[in-house]
């Protein structure tokens, strides 16, 4: 990737990151609110009816999203295989994980991270660039894809360097269409 290129990812990194720490909040206050159950798999399901968050798959090659009370959409990814609760936005150009996140997933990171992957309103971002082994959502998989792991953050973002997989993505309403 040549520094321009870099330089826009980073920015829009930063930028989706900035919109995902401010729905933390909110989603950990809405999360709170239902109860949510693992199933042996991973996989989370809301024992809620009040809760709105969720993934169906209609057939084999689309993936329908719900939006939470919120607005925003949430999916299930698998990444190497480990499930990894990430937020969907189409505005961004890439994926960046959270530290736990890369963690659950078996992505190695150096202790500290110091590269400098961008700049918030605090200061410098860091974290480290990946390459993700594969990324999974409902029938839809990819392989060796690059992503950052930012060293602070809870929330993980998946954006078009997945998302472009997919043939087309609708928003109708409160439901986001992958096809």
């Amino acid at each position: 990737m040549n520094g321009m290129g870099r330089s826009c990812l980073i920015w829009i990194f930063l930028f989706g990151f900035l919109a995902s720490a401010m729905t933390t909040c909110a989603s950990r206050i809405n999360r709170s609110k239902s109860q949510v159950e693992m199933t042996r798999d991973g996989r989370s399901f809301s024992t809620d009816s009040s809760a709105s968050s969720s993934i169906s798959h209609s057939d084999g090659s689309q993936v329908e999203i719900q939006s939470d009370p919120n607005g925003h959409f949430y999916a299930d990814v698998e990444i190497n295989g480990a499930p990894v609760h990430m937020l969907v936005d189409t505005g961004a150009s890439g994926i960046a994980l959270s530290r736990d996140d890369a963690r659950s997933a078996g992505v190695a990171t150096s202790i500290g991270m110091n590269d400098v992957v961008g700049q918030g309103a605090d200061g410098s971002v860091h974290g480290e660039y990946v390459t993700l082994d594969r990324v999974r959502l409902g029938e839809t998989e990819a392989h060796g894809l690059e992503a950052i792991v930012l060293n602070s953050g809870e929330q993980s973002l998946l954006g078009q360097e997945f998302l472009s997989k997919f043939d087309s993505v609708e928003i109708h309403g409160d439901t986001m269409v992958l096809k």
